[in-house]
Formats: C-alpha cells, sequence, structure tokens
C-alpha cells in the first residue's frame, strides 16, 4: 500500500528545506544515507544542501 500525504505537509517540507536541508530531509526519508548525505552537502555550502534536500 502506498502511504497518502498530504498536500499540507509537502508545503512545510518545502519550506523548511529552505532553512533547514537535514531536517526535512530526516522528516521524510528518516536516518538514511539521504540524510547524512544532505548534512555533508550542507556542511559543504547551503545550496547544495537546499537542491539535496527539493
Amino acid at each position: 500500500m502506498t502511504k497518502v500525504v498530504s498536500s499540507n505537509y509537502d508545503v512545510a517540507l518545502y519550506f523548511l528545506a529552505i532553512f533547514l536541508p537535514p531536517v526535512s530531509v530526516f522528516f521524510k526519508r528518516g536516518c538514511a544515507a539521504d540524510f547524512w548525505i544532505n548534512i555533508a552537502l550542507s556542511i559543504l555550502g547551503w545550496i547544495p544542501g537546499v537542491l539535496h534536500a527539493w
């Protein structure tokens, strides 16, 4: 079964991705490899972290 997510949740994640990219990835994917990749990209620069979160 697919998980139904409201559009309000997605919009909140988009705004969160702008200010705190790793947090939005954590809410979407959990503590998986994507989260750690996003932390590394955010350390390298804000823009790569935001692009990966989107």
